[in-house]
């Protein structure tokens, strides 16, 4: 699964960036999801005390179901990490755009008015810049962002899409720099050098050896992890007939 963001200041053109990438992708083929992070500190998707579901909550449920004719709302009680809401969407599809959403290095795009905008909401991990600045030719024309492509949804949504599949790899781990470097890079790193062409989303060491699904969802593990589970199988079953060094183990229970 791939994930990028759009990022921007309000009316930059987040939003319509993100409705042309969708149905671009959507017309190639690929299943595509998307999270919105709302800043608005009021927002409750559900405000009203007395109806039924914000009954459950207050009852102590720590995860209500709402489910209509056609839709169905799952409410947490509770702001979840961008890693637990993508765990919802891993195996189901190709790609996830975030909108507004900052606190997980991914690939990105930055949306924007003019320059100020782009000093606001840059960082190692933007791959392209659109909304209303890509709309003036040679906007980023000698200024520190020259390299980088400026392409308006509006106008050239296939050419920005390109990029999309271009750029943007599979989903990193996002592990804590204390449980794992041992590519030599934090998941940020690997990322924005990826990006660079200096790395390879191959680099990252935590997808090679030990693989773990549960209920068919991968379970990423750091190389430590790795290293007792592999460490562990292979005592059992080194002793067993049949067995063959450098041969794949498989255990499914």
């Amino acid at each position: 699964m791939k994930i990028f963001s759009v990022c921007g200041i309000t009316k930059s053109g987040k939003t319509t960036t993100i409705e042309g990438i969708i149905a671009e992708l959507v017309r190639r083929g690929y299943r595509v999801g998307s999270v919105k992070e709302i800043h608005n500190e009021g927002f409750q998707i559900d405000p009203n005390p007395a109806s039924n579901t914000r009954r459950h909550r207050a009852a102590g449920a720590s995860l209500v179901c709402a489910r209509g004719l056609f839709e169905t709302d799952f409410l947490y009680p509770e702001k979840l990490d961008m890693d637990k809401i993508l765990s919802h969407y891993e195996g189901e599809y190709d790609f996830v755009v975030l909108e507004g959403v900052n606190d997980i290095p991914v690939p990105t795009i930055v949306t924007a008015h003019g320059l100020e905008d782009l000093r606001e909401k840059w960082s190692d991990m933007v791959f392209a810049v659109s909304g209303r600045i890509a709309h003036v030719k040679d906007s980023l024309k000698g200024t520190p962002y020259s390299g980088t492509p400026a392409i308006s949804a509006l106008e050239d949504i296939q050419k920005l899409v390109d990029l999309v599949e271009l750029n943007v790899y599979e989903r990193l781990p996002n592990f804590s720099p204390k449980c794992c470097t041992a590519c030599g890079c934090t998941c940020a790193t690997l990322g924005s050098a990826i990006l660079r062409g200096e790395k390879k989303r191959g680099d990252c060491v935590a997808d090679r050896g030990v693989q773990l699904k549960i209920g068919g969802k991968t379970i990423k593990l750091v190389p430590f992890v790795q290293d007792i589970l592999r460490g562990t199988v292979l005592g059992v079953v080194r002793e067993l007939e049949g067995y063959k060094a450098g041969e794949e183990i498989e255990i499914t229970f």
